[in-house]
């Protein structure tokens, strides 16, 4: 199988996250997406999150009819404790699922990519598996150059594509949304409509539980 993991805070899922997951799909002929809500990000602890109960629950709302896209449990509390998730450690926890035969991509936003050289075991992360990396047409994967280090690059880079020693980077520029969760979340705090913007149960949910509003 081709399976990929989509990592994220998820607060909520959005249309864009959606488009992204759809877009990966039709391109690589992925089998499975596994859609892994953060339970504590190391990288938004400035800001309380949604409890990781209705992000999840959101997201496999978002998830349903879509047989490709699964709701993932990889970085529940239940499963690490108050731990901080890393994503290397979320990647292997999913490969030791997988088959030896089986192909594991992780499927990124391409502004979330240039931060890599921040995350944890960074290297060890690009030599795990391949990339997909989501960005708005036009974007020059020059810029995704930059953030790879340079003993991990092995070849001439293509317009789509940065083979690295043992993966390659996969830069998919078919995605054209203008979503953010931030954007979302303040329209949910002043009751305005999120049609279009979030899947229509995940709407129902944010509307009934009354999730962002201002208390």
């Amino acid at each position: 199988m081709n399976v990929a993991l989509f990592g994220g805070t998820f607060d909520p899922v959005h249309s864009g996250h959606l488009s992204a997951a759809q877009a990966a799909m039709e391109a690589f002929a992925l089998d499975q997406i596994h859609f892994v809500p953060a339970s504590i990000p190391p990288h938004k602890r400035d800001r309380p999150l949604t409890s990781f109960a209705h992000r999840y629950a959101m997201v496999a709302l978002a998830c349903t009819g879509v047989p490709q896209f699964i709701p993932s449990l990889l970085e529940a509390s239940e499963q690490n404790g108050e731990e901080v998730n890393y994503s290397i450690v979320t990647v292997r926890k999913l490969a030791a699922l997988l088959s030896s035969e089986d192909r594991l991509y992780f499927l990124i936003g391409a502004d979330a990519f240039l931060e890599i050289p921040q995350w944890r075991e960074s290297a060890a992360l690009l030599d795990s598996c391949d990339f997909i990396i989501v960005s708005r047409p036009g974007f020059p994967i020059e810029e995704i150059e930059k953030a790879v280090p340079s003993e991990l690059r092995t070849g001439r880079a293509t317009e789509k594509c940065i083979p690295l020693r043992r993966t390659s980077l996969h830069l998919l520029t078919t995605v054209q949304a203008d979503v953010s969760s931030s954007a979302i979340r303040s329209l949910a705090a002043e009751g305005k409509s999120l049609c279009g913007l979030v899947p229509d149960w995940v709407g129902d949910y944010i509307q009934k539980l009354q999730l962002f509003h201002e208390s």
